[in-house]
């Protein structure tokens, strides 16, 4: 499955297509809001009944995922967790673009991304709740671990790009070998310094990594009108690279844009920067409260938007999925769930000295005190244990 055409030519950054009603006339998109299958000319794409099935349970997963995190933070077993709600598609559509060989540099929010990279949710959970600093090895999942400073995972990004030219992995026409750099941030950490040098790096280098920006319309409180007078893609072009914006809500469009974007890097035609426009249903994080700063009739908007359900219903409607279907993916859910609320509360907390070992590969004389001093301190306690 490939797309009729790259996408990519030297007219990208041009308008496109018809009038949408939001995300402007540039927006790429397959399927609407109601489910109803669209063509694009730059990125069409033919997908099997057996892969819209997958994008289905992919985001109908992730989604219990999400939730279930939710609850266990609001009943005190996780310290924070930051939600997806609403950005299944733009997650599960990158997600599934990246080839074996492609390594991702997630920000704190790609849960999505994560499935379809098989990192276990516990692991992820595990981070949430303070038990680690992530429980997965990124060598295994070609999955970094989050990083929770906004924006400098590009800069890595960028520097694991240039890495793979020199170890020459790209563009060598060998589809088993060549190899790129997803890198995902948000609407709030494009006005970051980190990212704009990452954009001037990967531009001069000619490095062979996507951004892809997950434009969810908020910067914690601040709306993307008060951070950017254009639209974001649009940004690419002054650094030198192409820029494409698609419906995030959209998981055809996401997968197809991806996918082009993706081949592009490996085969050494340099960065792109997608901008996946769709909504936050949920709270930046959950301790923050979204009904403070933005409205109710616009989140009922974009419930109308919902990744999901436009895939379901274009499913039922096709004869793609039935009944039985839907009720075990509901089962597989459920299953989740269970695993999750389980397995949550059954991790072992950490042991206070293990922080130590953790820093360096070998240890430092002023970090050796500062381990003497607390090893010192936990035993002024009674019955201290560490």
């Amino acid at each position: 499955m490939t797309p009729h055409d790259s996408g990519f030519g030297p007219d990208l950054v041009e308008v496109f297509g018809p009038k949408h009603e939001d995300g402007g006339p540039e927006l790429i998109q397959l399927l609407t809001p109601e489910g109803e299958r669209v063509h694009h000319p730059e990125f069409d794409m033919d997908f099997s009944a057996e892969q819209l099935r997958g994008f289905y349970r992919d985001m109908a997963l992730v989604r219990r995922v999400d939730v279930e995190a939710t609850a266990l933070q609001r009943h005190g077993e996780l310290g924070i967790w930051a939600q997806l709600l609403g950005q299944e598609a733009a997650q599960i559509g990158a997600g599934r673009a990246i080839r074996p060989n492609d390594y991702v540099f997630p920000t704190y929010r790609e849960h999505g991304v994560a499935w379809c990279r098989g990192v276990d949710p516990l692991h992820l959970i595990s981070l949430f709740r303070g038990v680690d600093h992530g429980g997965w090895n990124p060598k295994d999942h070609n999955f970094n671990l989050y990083t929770i400073v906004i924006g400098a995972q590009t800069l890595h990004a960028v520097g694991y790009a240039m890495g793979m030219q020199r170890d020459g992995v790209v563009g060598t026409g060998d589809p088993e070998r060549d190899a790129c750099v997803l890198a995902h941030f948000g609407d709030g950490a494009s006005s970051q310094g980190d990212v704009n040098e990452s954009f001037i790096f990967a531009a001069s280098y000619n490095a062979p990594v996507v951004f892809f920006c997950q434009n969810n319309q908020w910067a914690i409180s601040e709306p993307i009108e008060r951070q950017s007078r254009i639209p974001l893609y649009q940004r690419a072009l002054g650094f030198g690279f192409p820029g494409v914006r698609v419906d995030g809500n959209d998981v055809l469009a996401t997968y197809a844009v991806t996918q082009a974007a993706l081949q592009r890097a490996r085969d050494g035609q340099g960065p792109t920067f997608i901008e996946a426009y769709t909504y936050r249903m949920g709270a930046h994080t959950t301790t923050d409260d979204p009904t403070r700063y933005r409205l109710s009739t616009d989140v009922e908007s974009w419930k109308l938007k919902d990744p999901i359900a436009r895939l379901e219903v274009y499913l039922k409607r096709n004869g793609y999925a039935g009944d039985d279907f839907f009720a075990d993916i509901a089962a597989e859910a459920d299953a989740i769930g269970h695993t999750l609320r389980e397995g949550t509360k059954a991790m072992p907390d950490p042991k206070p000295l293990d922080i130590f070992d953790r820093v360096y590969s070998e240890i430092t004389p002023e970090l050796a005190a500062q381990r003497d001093g607390f090893t010192a301190y936990l035993e002024s306690f009674e019955g201290a244990v560490h």
